[in-house]
């Protein structure tokens, strides 16, 4: 749904970049810094310090006088530094919202200041070292490997000495200049998916439109991966501040500092080595990606505007005669009485006729998704709101429920900080599902959003909203909350691009959560807190897998839901951006992501549209949405974009089994679904900036055409042999990596699939029931034109809305594939686990299909299981290449397709055959 902050985003751009050299901003040191004043080991293997200030001052508030110091090695992979002060708790990210250790309480004896100063010590852990300077404190980590330091803060030229304060908390790191830094968000960053250099971050959740670039916008990710090629060897590792207070994040290349409003310095070092090795280390901290059903994996249609019921039917139907896929059908909040939660319009949406049509996409295998907003209308007369009020449940201001608007009009808002918050959601979820069986929810507006800004109450004499004009103009009475310096913090964070007020169109700073704690420090963490309750009110109605999508994200999130990145334009810069979003959020664990396709407004241009889903349709969530003021945009509004989405949806339906295998891959490692190329080719330096391109898995690579009027694309291919997914007969090799201008006419992407791969695919359909019932083609990818080669593939099945993603439960079946040429020799073979639940859905691979092979003619002696193979069919193809071999010195290569097979997908199986070599007889 559309932002509602344009009056203080439409120059944050330009506001930004000035800001960003702004005194307010500037390099400055603040104080004299801190001196360690004793150490020693704590009784759970860490380390315990304190701190003392060396000279206070009042710049941004009084110093906290002793810190508290802990260190700890928590794995062999993973550091943790946490700072705090020494005497008091502070604020912290809930533990219970995101479990992880505790350190020992605060407020025990701290130690007495030594006469003679501690010298340089070293807390070594597996893979990294902690160590620290005395006086002034400051601290550094390394990889024990190759002895690079990862984080330094020790001062200089470049910045000051750590800072802490009750409400401004400042560190610095230094940096070497090659290295490659990405994360720290959520932004829009139109230079792509690397950090640039003197942009601003600045972390803080706010609802303002993805359009804005560089600045914040929906969720908080105080984290960043930093990868460096160290003597031709790369290195990624990640550092994490978990912190839930706004931040500015200024990177300048050669330094990172850190300004906080609040909170602790809570760091984490994850250290790789591999980008995999990163986001598995990571998320096995925040919570491994949630599961998702199958259907979730197919396509979806919303749009703000579907007004009755009749609409979404004929869509529905649309999408079927124009033999487009379609697996969900989305309401905003049309269904809505009167924009109310957890209701339906009687007149628009007719719950037995509402039912009627669910009961018949249900059999289709179709599924159904709403909308769901935080804000809960103030209405006696609904039930919603009188069981929040008996409950007890909404945040407060002065004893008092704080009064906003959104869509309804006034509003209050949950606090799921509250149990009994989230059990009153839960059941409110249970009520509505008995309403209408729903199959997913959308919570949207949830950073919080508010058309407001103060403390408001609701006009007298006067109808609010009024019905007319946008719905977003605030018609309450309002005043400022200035008496508080929650609401008005010593430092202005750049909160959406123009150092706005922190309580700008949000709830109050000055306003309580549940045991006191304060909106200024919890604000971050109210959509991660939302759609923690509704994941579980989900899950405790039928026992079926959740299916989420949260517009608000924190650390943690993507344990629960999925995400898209926010209200976008119909601009090809949107389309361009949208590739760099998604793949940041694989690296901060929310895998399952997308943009509105075609653009949330305004209408885009028919190009677009064409070349929008050719993206779209490979996002891990692939959703067309627009706005209710934009003319309609479904893929079959014009023939030309229904062309392209028949063929790159066409596509996407037959990689469903290894878009799944991606999700349980994810849910196991957190390895992300799309993901930069540099996860696969690390060592390949030309590509750490590639965010133009993205690999789905490890080994398939979508090169989108991203700009009006080409109807080609210059595509970065690492070094090896890439094979063309719509004809497997082109292929680009290369042995050291190059660009390569491939044709790109309007209805056409381009899709290569890399060596060594066993892709499992099966053929397609228009709805993903439809698609996992038909049978699967293994496509096999060697080098193009060796004599010798290995792949490998894998495949996971499971009864997809059980709510576990997992074996063991004997309703799924892990198959791991591999074959080998050598010799002469073409064999294929498999591993499965737990094969019953591949055996009961009668599941076979019907036709396979070998790329790369070096030989001339057809395959002969075909075995299967060590038997001749029969009633078989046998077809060889020369690959074409868009770079030759020839220039590259190597063997001419052919494609080899074995089609009749009834080989059991749930048995391991052994297929072989012989292959003429190239110059044999």
């Amino acid at each position: 749904m559309a932002s509602q902050k344009t009056v203080f985003s439409c120059l944050s751009l330009l506001v930004a970049v000035i800001l960003c050299f702004s005194p307010t901003h500037s390099t400055n040191t603040i104080g004299k810094g801190y001196r360690l004043i004793s150490i020693e080991e704590s009784p759970d293997g860490g380390f315990i310090g304190y701190l003392q200030v060396k000279q206070k001052n009042k710049i941004y508030g009084s110093d906290i006088t002793t810190l508290r110091l802990y260190v700890k090695h928590e794995t062999d992979n993973r550091l943790r530094v946490h700072i705090t002060d020494a005497k008091k708790q502070r604020w912290e990210v809930p533990y219970n919202l995101l479990p992880r250790d505790q350190p020992p309480p605060v407020g025990k004896a701290i130690g007495k200041s030594r006469k003679t100063p501690i010298t340089v010590q070293e807390i070594s852990g597996s893979e990294l070292t902690f160590s620290y300077t005395a006086d002034p404190f400051s601290f550094a980590v390394k990889r024990r490997s190759n002895g690079q330091t990862l984080f330094n803060t020790s001062s200089n030229s470049a910045f000051g000495e750590m800072v802490f304060k009750d409400q401004y908390l400042e560190i610095s790191t230094s940096l070497p200049k090659d290295a490659s830094l990405y994360g720290l968000g959520e932004n829009s960053q139109a230079n792509g998916i690397r950090l640039v250099p003197n942009e601003p971050y600045t972390l803080y959740t706010e609802d303002v439109s993805a359009i804005n670039l560089n600045t914040d916008l929906y969720g908080s990710h105080p984290v960043y991966m930093d990868l460096r090629n160290v003597g031709g060897k790369p290195y990624a590792h990640a550092v994490l501040l978990l912190n839930s207070n706004g931040m500015d994040v200024f990177y300048r290349g050669t330094s990172l500092t850190y300004k906080v409003i609040g909170g602790v310095f809570d760091f984490y070092f994850v250290a790789g080595p591999s980008p995999l090795d990163v986001v598995d280390q990571y998320t096995s901290l925040i919570g491994r990606p949630a599961p998702m059903p199958y259907w979730s994996l197919g396509f979806h249609q919303c749009r703000w505007g579907y007004r009755n019921l009749s609409v979404i039917e004929d869509v529905v139907d649309s999408y079927q005669k124009a033999k487009i896929p379609l697996d969900v059908i989305w309401n905003d909040d049309d269904h809505m009485d009167a924009k109310k939660d957890f209701t339906l319009s009687p007149i628009s949406y007719p719950r037995a006729k509402l039912l009627n049509f669910l009961d018949r996409i249900h059999k289709m295998g179709m599924k159904y998704v709403v909308i769901n907003d935080p804000g809960i209308g103030v209405n006696s007369s609904y039930g919603v709101y009188n069981r929040g009020m008996a409950n007890d449940v909404f945040i407060k201001y002065e004893g008092k429920p704080f009064l906003a608007q959104v869509w309804p009009g006034a509003v209050h808002f949950p606090d799921f900080l509250n149990p009994k918050t989230v059990a009153w959601w839960g059941d409110e979820i249970r009520r509505f599902h008995e309403l209408v069986p729903i199959d997913g929810l959308w919570i949207d507006m949830n950073e919080v959003s508010n058309f407001c800004s103060g403390l408001c109450t609701i006009p007298k004499g006067k109808k609010c909203p009024t019905g007319e004009g946008p719905g977003w103009i605030c018609c309450l009475d309002c005043k400022n909350i200035t008496k508080t310096k929650w609401d008005e913090p010593p430092y202005k964070i750049n909160a959406t691009g123009v150092q706005a007020p922190i309580g700008f169109k949000t709830i109050a700073t000055s306003a309580l959560h549940y045991n006191g704690v304060r909106e200024y420090d919890a604000h971050s963490i109210y959509g991660f807190s939302e759609t923690i309750a509704t994941h579980k009110g989900l899950l405790s109605i039928e026992g079926k897998r959740p299916f989420i999508l949260s517009r608000s994200t924190f650390v943690g999130s993507g344990r629960y839901a999925a995400h898209w990145t926010g209200d976008n334009q119909g601009t090809w810069q949107s389309l361009q951006v949208s590739i760099s979003t998604m793949l940041n959020f694989g690296i901060f664990g929310v895998p399952m992501v997308g943009a509105d396709i075609c653009g949330f407004y305004p209408q885009p241009t028919e190009e677009l549209c064409n070349r929008w889903i050719e993206v779209g349709a490979f996002y891990p969530f692939s959703r067309d949405h627009a706005n209710y003021y934009s003319p309609r945009q479904e893929l079959y509004q014009w023939d030309t974009v229904a062309n392209s989405a028949r063929n790159a949806l066409g596509m996407r339906y037959k990689i469903l089994p290894y878009l799944y295998t991606l999700n349980y891959e994810a849910h196991m490692t957190g390895a992300p679904i799309a993901r930069p190329l540099f996860f696969s080719f690390p060592e390949y330096t030309e590509c750490y900036g590639s965010s133009r391109q993205f690999l789905l898995g490890s080994s398939l690579m979508i090169s989108p055409v991203l700009e009006q009027g080409k109807t080609e694309v210059e595509a970065l291919f690492p070094p090896g042999s890439w094979y063309h997914m719509f004809d497997m007969t082109q292929a680009v090799v290369s042995k050291n990596g190059k660009r390569v201008t491939l044709p790109a006419p309007l209805n056409f992407v381009n899709v290569h699939l890399f060596q060594n791969t066993i892709l499992p695919m099966q053929q397609g359909g228009l709805i993903s029931k439809q698609a996992r019932t038909t049978p699967f083609n293994l496509v096999i990818t060697f080098p193009a034109g060796a004599s010798e080669g290995y792949a490998t593939g894998k495949l996971y099945l499971d009864e997809d809305e059980l709510p576990e993603m997992k074996l063991g439960n004997g309703q799924s079946t892990y198959v791991d594939f591999y074959a080998s040429v050598g010799n002469g020799t073409v064999k294929m073979w498999s591993k499965v686990k737990e094969g019953k639940f591949a055996l009961s859905k009668g599941w076979v691979i019907e036709k396979v299909s070998v790329l790369g092979l070096s030989g001339a003619g057809q395959a002969s002696e075909i075995e299967i299981n060590g038997s001749p193979a029969a009633k078989i069919e046998v077809s060889s193809k020369e690959h074409t290449y868009v770079v030759g071999l020839e220039e590259e010195g190597e063997n001419k290569s052919v494609m080899v397709e074995v089609k009749g097979l009834e080989i059991l997908v749930g048995k391991d199986f052994n297929m072989s055959w012989k292959m003429g070599i190239s110059g044999a007889n």
